[in-house]
């Protein structure tokens, strides 16, 4: 029999080899491709659940738009604190490409629950006049009750942001907060904005109540502004010079929008993050299958010393350990797939995201399962192959 030539293995055959070796182990082979699985899901999540978040926001843009301006005064050449002028907002709206524009002015007072609590405890709360058309210009809702009109801005009445509602302890109309002095009759309650986050912390009343009942001086604080997609880059760069022209560098411009974008843009640090831990979980994994696969070498010498009798060359006790260890790997990998992908939809869902799984993080997961599998498997692989037929089966 020394003149004949091995038989060789064809692909099936290898793979029934090392499918062989995990079955007659199935503790050990789940106990090892739990730890791959472990790996691979929290690339998978972390991944998705990334996407899925730049998902969410690319969409608000979308809905809320890249054309809204904010206008604030800076600070002045002197170093102390600028005012806009009052008729800021008409000067503004006389610029052909707006819109729109609204303005709030911060009322030097505060908003509490009862006129018991201490004028420091401001919660981060704020109390701001604001004109009437404000909701029109930053596409907010109402939640509940209704916006200030004409009738009620005149009187003590206002509408809390949805988080001056929540750190208040309001929740239906007709409910009275303190502010400044006096009791002030909640008429409603906004949704969340995205674009104007100070709306949401405030306590919005009418200019005229602000006026004679808070010693409002009528400079607004903010003004607001929406013109055509196309024209806002123009419009940023007049609007210094139009809302104060005596002194246009004490007028800060910016777009809300930039601040969502560059909240996309911010999250794939945190992600990166995220990531090395899940490659160390892989890494761990990974050293698990290499152990286990060390064991098994050491358990089935005479497997392979008979096999080497029998006519085995090296590279195949080789491909049949390496098959084994990328089986296993694949295996873990898998399951790590559909766990992370699984978690992923689950966590958009609650989050009410579009749930996203980028393809190429499926691939790039399912690669590293295989580069893993391969590394992991090749020192026993080569160990396996290296064992002498008569000495394999008589330490056996």
């Amino acid at each position: 029999m020394t003149g004949l030539t091995p038989a060789r293995l064809g692909p099936r055959d290898v793979l029934r080899v090392g499918a062989a070796g995990l079955r007659a182990r199935p503790t050990r082979v789940f106990l090892s491709a739990l730890g791959i699985a472990i790996g691979i899901a929290t690339m998978v999540a972390v991944i998705g659940i990334s996407a899925s978040g730049q998902e969410q926001l690319l969409r608000q843009l979308d809905q809320l738009g890249t054309n809204l301006l904010r206008v604030q005064a800076g600070d002045s050449l002197m170093g102390g604190e600028a005012k806009l002028p009052v008729n800021a907002v008409e000067m503004v709206k006389r610029v052909g490409p707006v819109t729109n524009a609204s303005a709030t002015g911060k009322v030097e007072v505060t908003v509490r629950r009862t006129d018991k609590i201490s004028p420091l405890e401001t919660g981060g709360l704020s109390v701001q006049a604001t004109t009437l058309d404000i909701l029109e210009t930053l596409e907010g809702e109402v939640r509940t009750g209704s916006w200030l009109n004409e009738a009620t801005s005149r009187y003590p009445a206002t509408v809390l942001g949805s988080v001056a509602a929540e750190r208040l302890g309001v929740s239906r109309t007709g409910t009275q907060v303190w502010i400044g002095n006096r009791w002030f009759t909640v008429t409603g309650i906004l949704e969340t904005m995205p674009l104007a986050p100070e709306i949401d912390r405030s306590a919005l009343i009418g200019i005229e109540v602000a006026k004679t009942q808070l010693r409002y001086d009528g400079h607004p604080t903010t003004i607001y502004e929406r013109s055509a997609e196309e024209a806002v880059g123009a419009v940023r760069d007049v609007l210094p010079r139009t809302v104060n022209p005596e002194k246009p560098e004490e007028v800060a411009v910016s777009r809300p929008s930039d601040a969502l974008a560059a909240r996309a843009a911010a999250a794939g640090t945190f992600t990166s993050l995220l990531l090395g831990l899940g490659a160390v979980a892989l890494l761990v994994g990974g050293v698990g299958v290499a152990n286990t696969m060390v064991i098994s070498v050491l358990e089935r010498r005479r497997e392979i010393g008979l096999r080497r009798s029998l006519g085995a060359t090296r590279g195949q006790i080789r491909t049949q350990f390496i098959t084994e260890s990328l089986l296993l790997s694949t295996l873990g990998g898998a399951a790590g797939l559909v766990l992370g992908s699984i978690a992923t939809v689950a966590y958009a869902l609650a989050k009410d995201w579009p749930p996203v799984v980028p393809t190429w993080a499926l691939g790039g997961a399912l690669l590293a399962t295989m580069t893993v599998g391969v590394i992991a498997g090749l020192y026993p692989a080569i160990r396996a192959s290296h064992l002498p037929p008569t000495v394999a089966l008589a330490t056996a």
